[in-house]
């Protein structure tokens, strides 16, 4: 007989995550693990994953979804696992004018850089080139680390996981494939 360290277990296919269920429109459901994942993570379709507790699922979604901090996917036997949006290295833009942060989104922008948009500030990922452009046209550039929630884009289109929104964060690019945009 085999020492215990050595057993092999037979083979059993993997949990699946087959719905996203927006944190707005979380109910009562047995959330038995949590993921933390960056911007780039969070944009999936399929993918394995291993939650922080050690819960090993597929995300196996009909469609690319972007995760959002507080969403849950729902597995296969009706368990939950949070989603968490991950800390990143980001810049927060700022501008002494609203006319000259607007500049300063119109450059970004035009660069195809992911972008999160706030009413008076703007965050992209920490560039030392974008940040010494930012600068140069009167701008700041500070140094954060928060999650980060970058716009869609124009053709990020339809919404058809399990949720009731209206914040247009939850998206989708509307073409199948699996990779992180950035």
């Amino acid at each position: 007989m085999l020492p215990d360290h050595l057993r092999v277990e037979p083979h059993r296919p993997m949990i699946r995550a087959t719905r996203v269920i927006r944190r707005d429109a979380l109910a009562a459901g047995e959330i038995v693990d949590r993921i933390v994942l960056d911007s780039g993570d969070r944009h999936r379709r399929r993918m394995a994953m291993r939650g922080v507790g050690g819960l090993a699922f597929l995300l196996d979604l009909p469609e690319p979804a972007v995760l959002d901090d507080g969403d849950a996917l729902r597995l296969e036997d009706g368990r939950l696992v949070w989603v968490e949006a991950a800390p990143e290295k980001l810049l927060e833009i700022r501008a002494p004018t609203d006319h000259a942060l607007k500049r300063l989104i119109w450059h970004i922008g035009n660069r195809h850089i992911p972008a999160e948009i706030g009413t008076d500030a703007l965050w992209i990922a920490h560039d030392h080139v974008l940040a010494a452009m930012v600068e140069g046209l009167g701008g700041t550039a500070t140094p954060v680390e928060r999650p980060f929630r970058p716009e869609g884009g124009a053709y990020a289109g339809g919404h058809s996981q399990d949720h009731g929104h209206g914040h247009g964060q939850h998206h989708h690019h509307g073409h199948a494939h699996d990779h992180a945009h950035g």
